[in-house]
């Protein structure tokens, strides 16, 4: 009887592109269905309320015309310095596995070290997303607005130690869009 060798990976069929207006409610349907309703009450969404994602930063998936994935990218403050964090990163439930993830945070992160951001934080996995770069942060350097796991705050340099002496509390660079406190726009 033959011996059958396992088939060689498939080559991916999509896409990775800037994220452009018309994709903005195809993306929020991928998060609502990626992470629910309590996604707006993690830390992380409070640093992103009331402020526009870095537009040069934002790339989707997209295969045969349909949205596969998305991940943005947002400005943060620790002290005087601006950073960027990374999220949400949303990939379709039945294409995850592909691939897809990790190449928007690839097309994120090269387009993030032409900007003149220091480093990039998210609160995540740290085995995923250390396959793009991202490490734990010493525990307690970094404070979020609300409560996160010291263990998931993870962060990567795109200049050259600017992570080693980084510490203090977590804030919004600036705020585009007013909001009162339970997130409706203000007129």
């Amino acid at each position: 009887m033959p011996v059958m060798s396992a088939a060689a990976p498939l080559p991916s069929t999509w896409t990775i592109r800037l994220e452009s207006p018309e994709d903005t409610a195809l993306i929020e349907a991928l998060n609502a269905d990626s992470f629910g309703p309590g996604r707006f009450a993690k830390s992380a969404y409070r640093l992103r309320e009331g402020v526009d994602p870095v537009a040069a930063l934002n790339f989707v998936a997209v295969e045969d015309g349909v949205l596969r994935g998305s991940v943005r990218f947002w400005p943060i403050r620790i002290g005087g310095e601006e950073l960027l964090l990374l999220g949400p990163l949303a990939v379709q439930p039945g294409q995850r596995g592909r691939g897809i993830g990790i190449a928007l945070m690839q097309a994120g992160i090269a387009a993030a070290h032409r900007g003149p951001w220091p480093a990039i934080l998210l609160v995540g996995d740290e085995p995923y997303y250390a396959k793009v770069g991202f490490s734990r942060l010493p525990p307690g350097r970094m404070k979020f607005p609300g409560p996160v796991d010291p263990k998931r705050i993870l962060g990567l340099s795109l200049q050259s130690g600017s992570l080693l002496n980084l510490s203090g509390q977590v804030r919004r660079a600036r705020i585009d869009h007013p909001v009162c406190a339970d997130g409706a726009a203000l007129d």
